[in-house]
């Protein structure tokens, strides 16, 4: 339904009572501009709630994901990282998508 050509992963927290506005305005902050087609990502300080920002060429869809048990596998940092899709498939079940290997199998936890 939604197109995306590119999934990027925020590095620093954010306040999960942000809306839409707030959500683009951190876009433009961390990675320059929203493009069309790209997703942003973005987690509470507790790593427990998850934010998706879409940008599909019209207008902006926003949408969040709870994890009732555990956390979402952040990184550490400032600015923004790319992901593959394969690792935002593992991000968005709790998953350590940073131990991917090149098969994207997880061999590491």
């Amino acid at each position: 339904m939604i197109r995306i050509e590119a999934l990027w992963l925020s590095a620093v927290p954010l306040d999960m009572r942000a809306g839409m506005d707030t959500l683009l305005a951190q876009v433009v902050r961390v990675f320059g501009e929203a493009q069309p087609h790209h997703a942003y990502l973005f987690s509470n300080r507790r790593g427990m709630r998850l934010k998706v920002l879409v940008h599909d060429g019209f207008g902006v869809w926003l949408a969040c994901r709870r994890l009732n048990q555990g956390r979402f596998h952040w990184t550490d940092g400032q600015g923004g990282i790319a992901l593959t899709r394969v690792q935002f498939d593992a991000l968005v079940l709790g998953l350590p998508w940073q131990r991917l290997s090149d098969d994207d199998v997880i061999r590491i936890l």
